[in-house]
């Protein structure tokens, strides 16, 4: 897996030496809020994440990166493709941050990042995210970063237990040439 660089940011392969770190992030109740992970009661499980993720991105069914601040070298958070459709050249991403990056527009610079790896790297035709209807500042991340809100999906995936609606969004590789050919 390879390093992407950004002005603030460098997303790179996930490692053990991350658990404690985004242990401390996933045992947060607002950081897991609009996850599919209750949150975390220990350091064990974070590490036990790290594997999954690594034998799923050995595997090409997903390719998920620990956030890094340039600046103080901290795991800030992680992002990533959590499903990789090869066969229909899409995936869905995912992304989070401790809670006290947030707001300071971390979030866009990453996802921002992982779009152009996406489409010009790993040859993808549409990245999709799916979000909670009550999560608006996942909604206006990804509406910033010109996704089109596809429709509600009902009952769609069970978080926490419980079935719960989704809205899909995604963006197309030729909507994202043109946005770039207007920067």
């Amino acid at each position: 897996m390879e390093t992407l660089y950004t002005e603030r940011l460098m997303l790179r392969e996930m490692i053990i030496e991350d658990a404690e770190t985004l242990y401390h992030y996933w045992s947060d109740r607002e950081v897991t809020k609009y996850m599919n992970i209750s949150p975390f009661t220990s350091a064990a499980q974070a590490r036990e994440m790290i594997k999954m993720i690594s034998d799923l991105s050995l595997e090409g069914q997903a390719n998920r990166f620990s956030i890094v601040s340039k600046e103080t070298n901290e795991v800030i958070g992680t992002c990533g493709f959590n499903m990789i459709d090869q066969e229909n050249s899409r995936a869905e991403i995912g992304y989070d941050l401790g809670r006290s990056h947030w707001g300071k527009g971390f979030a866009s610079e990453a996802v921002k990042e992982l779009i152009h790896h996406g489409f010009t790297e790993m040859g993808l035709n549409r990245i999709e995210a799916k979000v909670e209807p009550e999560n608006t500042p996942s909604i206006k991340l990804l509406q910033q970063l010109s996704f089109q809100k596809e429709g509600l999906l009902r009952e769609y995936e069970r978080a926490k237990g419980v079935l719960i609606d989704v809205y899909m969004f995604s963006l197309l590789k030729k909507e994202y040439a043109e946005e770039e050919t207007l920067r």
